[in-house]
Parts: C-alpha cells; sequence; structure tokens
C-alpha cells in the first residue's frame, strides 16, 4: 500500500540571548510558521543562552526515530554563525539524522515587505515614500560578504520610491544609525525613519533605538512578521529538494 512520503522536520536555529524578549519573538516566529502549513513539525534551538539547545534538539529527534532534518539558519546575512557555528554543529548531530542546511533568509523580497510593513505600522502611509529618507540598520558584521549585502539591499530598497536609504550598523562596522539618520537630514529628507534590519529584540536592537532617537520614526523589529514566516517556509521548501546534498553526505 502507497504511504505518503514524511517530511523533513524542520528545525530553526537561533541565535540565542540573555534578553527573555529574543526567545519570545523566536517562538512568536515559529507559531506562526506552524499556523502556515499545519501538517509540518517545526521545533527550535538555540546556539547559545537559551534552551533547548539546537544539539539537544537534534539528539532527542534522533531518539525519537526521525531520520531527516532540513536545520534553517534564523539568520539574515551568511556571516561567521552560517559559515562557521552552524555547520560545525550539524557535523556533531547523531550520525542516523541526514540533515540539510537551508540558506539564510535573507536577501530576499520578502524582508524587505516585513521592513516596509513595519514602517507602515509605526505610522508611514505609502504616500510618505517620496519625502521620507530611511536606515536600513542592521546588527552589523566583521564579515565583508555580510557588509556588501546590507549595502546592496539598501541600494535595491531605495528604488522602491524611497527618498533615500541608507545602512547603518549597530556594531563592528561604520556608520552607525544616528551617523546615518543625520546624513539623511542633510541630504533634505522630510523626515527619517529608522528599520531595524534584525529578527529579535535585545542589546544590538536596543543600541539601534538609542541611535534614532532624532529620527521621526522608529520601526519595530521583523520579529513574527508574516512575510518572515513565509519566508522560512520557502527557504526549507527548497533545502528539503533531493538536488540539494545532505549534510556529512
Amino acid at each position: 500500500m502507497y504511504s505518503k512520503p514524511v517530511r523533513p522536520v524542520l528545525v530553526v536555529i537561533a541565535h540565542g540571548s540573555r534578553d527573555p524578549r529574543h526567545a519570545a519573538a523566536v517562538h512568536a516566529l515559529v507559531r506562526r510558521v506552524r499556523s502556515l502549513r499545519p501538517g509540518l513539525r517545526v521545533e527550535t534551538g538555540f546556539l547559545d543562552f537559551n534552551i533547548p539547545s539546537v544539539h539537544g534538539v537534534l539528539e532527542s529527534l534522533a531518539a525519537e526515530g526521525v531520520r531527516d532534518v532540513v536545520a534553517l539558519p534564523l539568520l539574515l546575512t551568511r556571516a561567521f554563525h552560517a559559515k562557521a557555528d552552524i555547520p560545525a554543529v550539524l557535523r556533531d548531530a547523531p550520525p542516523q539524522l541526514r540533515i540539510r542546511q537551508a540558506e539564510v533568509l535573507g536577501p530576499s523580497p520578502l524582508l524587505l515587505s516585513a521592513l516596509e510593513r513595519r514602517l507602515y505600522e509605526a505610522g508611514l502611509t505609502p504616500a510618505d515614500k517620496s519625502s521620507t529618507g530611511v536606515v536600513l540598520a542592521s546588527a552589523g558584521s566583521s564579515d565583508p560578504e555580510a557588509i556588501a549585502v546590507i549595502a546592496e539591499i539598501a541600494r535595491e530598497w531605495r528604488h522602491t520610491g524611497w527618498c533615500a536609504v541608507r545602512p547603518a550598523f549597530a556594531s563592528a562596522s561604520l556608520p552607525r544609525t544616528e551617523d546615518a539618520v543625520r546624513e539623511l537630514r542633510d541630504l533634505g529628507c522630510a523626515r527619517v525613519a529608522v528599520a531595524p534590519y534584525v529578527l529579535a529584540p535585545g542589546f544590538l536592537p536596543d543600541r539601534i533605538a538609542r541611535g534614532a532617537a532624532e529620527a521621526d520614526v522608529l520601526a519595530e523589529v521583523l520579529g513574527p512578521a508574516p512575510e518572515v514566516a513565509r519566508l522560512l517556509l520557502e527557504r526549507y521548501d527548497a533545502a528539503r529538494t533531493p538536488a540539494l546534498t545532505a549534510v556529512g553526505a
């Protein structure tokens, strides 16, 4: 008798934080993913600070008899965690697991849609775009590839009708949020908005918020925006295709 293939379990890998708001935002996003695809099993593991750990989740799944897993980094750029930390954790997974590592979330048009959603929720309207300068404020990275991606997203977003878009970074790179806000003022934008390009609250998003003190609008972090949940499922679906090579294969 024909039996429907079992879908791989989706394991969302989050960074983790001492700030309880971080885990709360991650769990809210995962709940939204589950609501979009009720038949899909979705688990969450953290690299640091929070439980369950990624290793603990993978051990538990293996003990249950799960064989196929898609590991999805809850990251917006391919920086150190995506290139080193996560592959190292996955290499230490129980050998009976077949694991595919999905791509990081960014860049994606869905993320730009989520950023605009947050700006409109903060009080802007589409009619404000041409007179509003936007600071695309990310956590920052020492990885030049990640920095270049943020700069390219800012350039792309500018072409959708905003007065101007400037990247900014909360750590490791320049400019800071407050410097980008002043630059947009000097350019003559009628108003300045700060859009945090981060997934969850925490230390660096708080630094972005402080840097936005002179801006007119500060959007919320992306969090469980519907576009982000849809993007997770897009990355999952792409990773589970047989064409991709399994980790450790």
